[in-house]
């Protein structure tokens, strides 16, 4: 099997991004006070009727330098946070100086900008306890209020544009929760959509936005960003992904700080720059100053970071290094800081699981803020890139299984060995026996890979809160016998390490579960499955053992097409025994991740044959190659098929 050595991570100082719409990472120091020679807008007080309400409200009104009444001007509503009202911006922000600064730099575009009081009550002062149920009640309430009395008064007294594609709505905290509220409920009525800092009071994203392809279509822009050090942060993240799941174009900006002004105003001077011009949608994943953790970091490590655009930045700390690098199948020279830092930026990296290794002056090691695995071999680092197909294993509130680490004198070596085993919910409470599912690992791994690296527990738990798959056992076995196993070692070896496997399986492995578990032990309630090494250990000990097993899944291997003398029995075997092997098998289901796995070619030689002596199979194809995301994706889908 492939070494999946894909990545890495460990830097911190990120270079400096090369923004395709030309807009500046950050706000300059400064770029909130008056500077000499700068025009300056104006800002008025005004009321307006509230029906809404029941009573007159005030909001401020900002018109640009310049403004004149024989042109029409788009809309910015800008919202404020629980603790504020209509003068927060202004207070805590300088809201007019940085547009002023803007538009003397000609960055955006003239607009007029309305900053009204969010708490729609009729005593709408921050006063007393702010979180007062009625209180809270009424930021809810500004959203009628804004519709139908606010928008109308502004465009009554104003000239503004009345389109959607000219009005655009922002704010922060609990003005920002506002925003994506009442902007992405209301897309008929706003185009533009930017949430700084999002409170509690955020939908969630599936009610933010039902339907992401109309989202799609009508959204000019939507702005999320976060200070990293933000509590609230959780609330921006959970938007994000699941715009990320859903393929909805955004700006995910992360940038160091906190809950307070200094991530709002550079929140307003980067979606200013945005607003009521064209938008190039390939580059908004390239606009933030940080990336978010990954989750394979171990616990509270702000390194490696995964930035929008799938980039990772690595940073570790080794001030006696002369020479550090990361290890990702393509190796990274890393940037040595004054501190004894080194920092890195890599490719974008393909969604998905990845190894990877730190060289620290020529000596590969685990990164001290990964997470390990076993994998190439030996333990290693690894990073999980987010997958935006992956919600099938996303960790969900629905009933979850265990996984069990169980140890066995196996009579197969007379050897301890190890195996981990995966048990539905309510196995423990239940009588029941189940079907079981005996799944393999690939080569360089063990039994630990399709629990950690694998994701099974969290697959079955969805499938079976879905009623898509039945309740059963995977015990997930360590395939390494005798001598190990490396990549290509096949098309050279003959079947030792194959016949070990199938005695492990047959006289070690089932016997044990079948006296332990409570199961189901006969054929009909039995299956084996396996990835690339595993998957070759599949065909050779499954495809003999029909009377056992009623399920085949073959993910990513096939037999080396050069080496007759390993899969010449094998197709020989078949040939003579083609219809009991058809008979027996409910399911022999074949899967590759497309042309770019390395065990592609194997495969369609191997099915080719197959066809010739008339073995009954099911293809399945899925893009991604050699890697996790295919072998999880498999997992899933197989499992679907069993014992029905």
């Amino acid at each position: 099997m492939r070494r999946l050595i894909l990545f890495v991570m460990s830097a911190l100082t990120l270079p400096a991004m090369a923004f395709a719409q030309s807009t500046e990472p950050r706000m300059p120091p400064g770029f909130d006070t008056v500077r000499e020679g700068v025009a300056a807008g104006r800002i008025d007080s005004v009321q307006y009727a509230s029906k809404t309400v029941g009573t007159t409200r005030k909001a401020l009104v900002y018109t640009p330098p310049g403004f004149s009444k024989k042109k029409k001007y788009p809309v910015l509503y800008l919202l404020h946070g629980i603790g504020g009202d209509e003068k927060e911006w202004l207070k805590g922000g300088n809201p007019q100086l940085i547009l002023d600064n803007l538009y003397a730099e000609k960055k955006i575009e003239p607009m007029i900008v309305v900053m009204p009081n969010g708490r729609a009550m009729k005593d709408d002062r921050a006063t007393g306890n702010i979180m007062a149920p009625d209180k809270v009640a009424a930021f809810a309430t500004f959203e009628q209020d804004l519709l139908t009395d606010l928008i109308p008064f502004v465009e009554k007294k104003y000239p503004v544009l009345t389109d959607r594609e000219h009005r655009a709505i922002a704010g922060l905290s609990m003005g920002g929760g506002q925003s994506l509220n009442f902007g992405l409920g209301n897309l008929d009525r706003f185009a533009w959509v930017g949430g700084f800092s999002s409170a509690p009071n955020t939908r969630l994203p599936q009610e933010l936005m039902p339907n992401p392809e109309d989202a799609r279509q009508k959204l000019k822009l939507l702005f999320i960003s976060c200070g990293d050090d933000d509590r609230l942060i959780t609330f921006s993240k959970r938007t994000h992904d699941y715009l990320l799941e859903h393929e909805v174009p955004h700006v995910y900006y992360i940038e160091p700080g906190v809950h307070d002004f200094k991530v709002w105003k550079n929140g307003l001077y980067m979606f200013s720059q945005f607003l009521f011009k064209p938008v190039d949608v390939k580059s908004l994943s390239k606009y933030t100053i940080l990336g978010t953790p990954a989750s394979t970091n171990i616990r509270n490590a702000k390194y490696p970071q995964i930035l929008p655009d799938n980039r990772v930045v690595f940073r570790t700390k080794a001030p006696g290094a002369q020479k550090v690098q990361v290890d990702l199948g393509k190796k990274y020279d890393m940037l040595k800081d004054t501190a004894g830092f080194w920092s890195v930026t890599t490719d974008s990296i393909g969604e998905g699981f990845h190894y990877y290794s730190l060289l620290i002056d020529g000596v590969a090691l685990a990164d001290p803020a990964s997470e390990t695995f076993y994998g190439m071999g030996r333990m290693a680092s690894g990073i999980e890139i987010p997958f935006r197909k992956g919600g099938y294993y996303a960790m969900r509130e629905v009933p979850h299984g265990n996984i069990r680490i169980q140890r066995y004198l196996s009579k197969a070596s007379n050897t301890w060995r190890e195996m981990y085993i995966y048990t539905p919910p309510g196995y423990d409470t239940s009588t029941e026996k189940y079907p079981v599912l005996y799944l393999l690992h690939g080569g360089g791994e063990d039994q630990r890979g399709w629990a950690t690296q694998g994701k099974t527990s969290l697959i079955l738990d969805n499938l079976i809160a879905d009623g898509k798959a039945k309740p059963m056992l995977i015990v997930m076995m360590d395939g390494n016998l005798g001598a190990p196993l490396g990549p290509g070692s096949l098309a050279t070896a003959g079947d030792g390490f194959l016949k070990l496997f199938e005695s492990e399986l047959k006289q070690g492995a089932v016997p044990f579960v079948e006296s332990t578990y409570r199961v189901q032990a006969n054929a009909a309630n039995r299956a084996l499955a396996g990835l690339s090494m595993g998957g070759i250990q599949t065909l050779y000990a499954g495809v003999k053992n029909t009377d056992m097993f009623s399920s085949l899944g073959v993910f990513s291997s096939g037999w080396f097409a050069n080496n007759n003398a390993l899969s010449g029995a094998h197709y020989e075997f078949a040939k003579t025994n083609a219809a009991s092997i058809n008979g027996n098998l409910k399911n022999f289901w074949i899967s590759m991740g497309g042309p770019e796995d390395i065990a592609f070619k194997n495969c369609k030689i191997m099915l080719s044959k197959y066809d010739e002596l008339g073995i009954k199979y099911q293809y399945s194809e899925y893009p991604g190659g050699h890697t996790w995301p295919v072998w999880r994706h498999d997992l899933f889908g197989f499992a679907q098929l069993l014992f029905k």
